[in-house]
């Protein structure tokens, strides 16, 4: 395991997730209450035994190489790290990262003296728990070039993600990016009847799609990276030109994965964590999510009705009602207040006084929350409801933002007393 390299991709400017990346890149956005996005690869890397770890990114890169750096202080006594590596301008190249293979490939001379056989390829903005170990053992048993990490899925999800064609032997032999129902109906079933591959799919999920999880033979991607010197995506470019002179396989992955690079996404994810039987959990003994460790004190309740949620630690409710909600660390919230189907970023600090504004961190007495991200540091003043009542779909407001009919008050953001939305 020593001989792979992981590359974790940070992302372009996450406009999907715009106002949570305002200030902070994609893998940097807190989730779950007390995590980050990029805590999700990097502890499936360390359970695996994958040290050596960078991550690429070129915005609002300052919040995510802090939390890095306040995170994973690997030992001095292995090789072990976790760097980030920031889109730069060099003597070849003055132009910011294209794509996900465009990054990869200015980002090469960083690793390009360290031994390796496998380069691990990951997302930035995926929520799962995979034994990447068993990804790479698979690679070298199948004797692969590329090997991607797969699912199956219904024609719904297909039209949202990349979808593999198969051969007999069980060798991808097509490769169709974000295909319409129209398109599906043409693929067909992703799998021959007779191939190595045909039990993974079923008459409810008869497609298999990719999902953007990479392994590649060092040699093969260098080669790839510069015979295709234009192609600037993995999913859309590299990955198709490879299928036909390289032996390209799939690894099946029947465990819960999603993609959280979309505010929808991303809000849904959050309330699942809630639920009584989650798909995904971070708790769990023998693969835990690391994060920046914070000694924070237990949460405080007084006089709270709390159902189905999950609250982080250092948080402070009076008397408040909280519903399939997720409350993120420090987060203070006041008597009277109901809130429900949200999702509470908390706070960096705790404060003593109230701002200029008069209204204090946190959220207020009497305030109503009904499908709200609240990002940290954010005041909601005593009284205001903010619920969306009319059902807009999309708005920019005064300290407010509507993406998909979800409201967000962005990090730092004041709403007023009283205010309804």
């Amino acid at each position: 395991m020593s001989s792979v390299l992981t590359l974790i991709l940070g992302g372009g400017r996450g406009n999907r997730l715009f106002p949570l990346t305002r200030s902070r890149s994609k893998p940097a956005v807190p989730i779950g209450g007390k995590y980050r996005l990029i805590d999700v690869p990097v502890s499936n890397c360390l359970h695996a035994g994958f040290r050596r770890i960078f991550v690429l990114t070129q915005f609002n890169s300052a919040s995510l190489n802090r939390h890095v750096a306040q995170s994973y202080r690997l030992d001095h006594f292995s090789q072990g790290f976790v760097d980030i590596l920031a889109a730069e301008q060099t003597p070849d190249s003055t132009s910011w990262f294209q794509g996900t293979a465009d990054a990869v490939r200015q980002a090469w001379r960083h690793f390009n003296s360290m031994e390796c056989d496998h380069i691990l390829i990951l997302a930035g903005d995926h929520l799962y728990r995979m034994n990447l170990r068993e990804l790479i053992t698979d690679h070298v048993e199948q004797n692969a070039d590329v090997t991607i990490a797969a699912q199956p899925c219904d024609a719904e999800t297909s039209t949202q993600m990349g979808i593999f064609r198969f051969d007999a032997s069980g060798q991808i032999s097509g490769f169709e990016e974000k295909p319409d129902l129209a398109r599906l109906g043409e693929i067909g079933q992703s799998a021959p009847a007779r191939s190595r591959v045909a039990s993974w799919v079923t008459p409810q999920q008869p497609f298999i799609a990719s999902m953007g999880i990479y392994v590649f033979s060092r040699q093969v991607l260098l080669d790839a990276l510069e015979r295709y010197a234009d192609a600037v995506d993995f999913g859309k470019e590299i990955i198709p030109a490879v299928i036909d002179t390289h032996r390209v396989r799939a690894y099946l992955y029947r465990g819960y994965w999603a993609d959280v690079g979309t505010m929808g996404s991303f809000f849904e994810a959050n309330l699942k964590l809630t639920d009584p039987r989650p798909q995904f959990t971070f708790h769990d003994q023998t693969c835990p999510i690391y994060t920046h460790p914070r000694f924070l004190a237990g949460s405080t309740l007084q006089g709270c009705r709390v159902d189905q949620a999950l609250i982080a630690e250092g948080c402070w409710l009076d008397q408040c009602q909280i519903d399939r909600t997720v409350v993120g660390i420090r987060s203070v919230v006041r008597a009277g207040a109901r809130i429900s189907q949200s999702v509470l970023l908390g706070a960096d600090y705790y404060a003593e006084a109230t701002a200029e504004s008069g209204v204090a961190l946190g959220i207020g007495r009497d305030v109503v929350l009904d499908r709200v991200i609240v990002d940290k540091n954010a005041r909601i003043g005593d009284g205001a409801r903010l619920v969306n009542s009319a059902g807009v779909k999309e708005k920019d407001g005064d300290g407010y933002f509507i993406r998909e009919g979800i409201i967000i008050v962005p990090k730092g953001a004041t709403i007023a007393p009283g205010t309804d939305i």
